[in-house]
């Protein structure tokens, strides 16, 4: 387990929004961007929970970690699977992506974890990476294959990389888009009926509408930009991560990019208790921005 170090109002860097992009006002006037902890050798995943807390995780070290407000940072559970995207359900359960085995993992707060799927038509998933979970308990996510040194085998076990579906409380999942790449970043709108899936893998970000079934339709392309993770604000615009942050209105325009100082951003995420910090997890830190808009959730 590798320490953490916090830092507060001395690790700051500036935010330069391109003059040409119309999204300045999502950013809190005179905000920086802020390193709040580090130590780690890859961050990924941050989730957060009613009372604003942010779980990440730092996959290669096992643990997830937890951020609340005035407290600072700690580890909530190690070893953890080898976590990966994170959500928490409407139990208050932190759903994981627990890639070590390619299960999806429900962990409630004092550590218990139930695994809720650990395969597809009889074969092992690729490894389950990002997740949404419908406002009905459904959860939506994407299974790409990226080879890991934890495992012993070197080949995909499904036939291709899909997103696919686990109802709440089912035991199996469904397919419910496929013809990607290498799918990654997944999120829906809070009314349900929007989804957004990232293909990383072609560079290109689709999103779909979600009939009264659940299924997914008219799978339409929102940009020509992939993500490894993303989140919505409560304006329905739409973030990515790879190349720093990059904004998106609901009609797929670019409104906004945020520059990070590390070469990767994974993962990113709205938290505290008015849901108006943006937590960005970057490779061995993560960082917070104070925004004007609030997160979605």
């Amino acid at each position: 387990m590798q320490s953490t170090r916090v830092c507060f109002l001395f690790c700051v860097f500036s935010v330069c929004l391109q003059a040409d992009l119309p999204g300045q006002n999502l950013i809190k006037k005179g905000a920086t961007l802020t390193m709040l902890s580090d130590g780690y050798s890859f961050t990924e995943g941050p989730a957060v929970d009613d009372a604003g807390d942010v779980y990440f995780t730092d996959q290669p070290n096992d643990q997830i970690l937890q951020w609340t407000p005035g407290q600072g940072v700690k580890v909530f559970m190690s070893p953890a699977g080898r976590s990966n995207g994170m959500y928490f359900d409407g139990d208050g359960r932190l759903i994981s992506c627990a890639d070590e085995k390619n299960e999806m993992w429900a962990i409630t707060k004092d550590g218990q974890v139930e695994v809720l799927l650990d395969e597809f038509e009889g074969k092992q998933l690729n490894g389950p990476n990002d997740l949404w979970i419908h406002p009905n308990g459904d959860i939506y996510f994407t299974d790409p294959f990226y080879k890991r040194k934890w495992w012993d085998h070197d080949e995909r076990p499904q036939a291709s990389e899909n997103a696919y579906l686990l109802r709440a409380g089912a035991k199996k999942a469904s397919m419910v888009a496929k013809d990607f790449v290498r799918p990654n970043g997944i999120v829906g709108t809070k009314d349900g009926k929007t989804l957004y899936i990232a293909d990383i893998g072609d560079k290109k970000t689709y999103r779909f509408s979600i009939d009264d079934a659940g299924l997914l339709q008219d799978r339409t392309l929102f940009c020509e930009m992939g993500s490894d993770g993303m989140t919505l604000d409560r304006k329905g615009n739409l973030y990515l991560t790879g190349d720093g942050v990059t904004v998106f209105s609901p009609k797929g325009e670019q409104i906004a990019h945020i520059p990070v100082p590390e070469r990767w951003t994974a993962n990113v995420v709205f938290g505290g208790k008015k849901r108006k910090t943006l937590f960005v997890t970057a490779m061995k830190k993560v960082y917070t921005l104070e925004m004007r808009v609030k997160g979605m959730y």
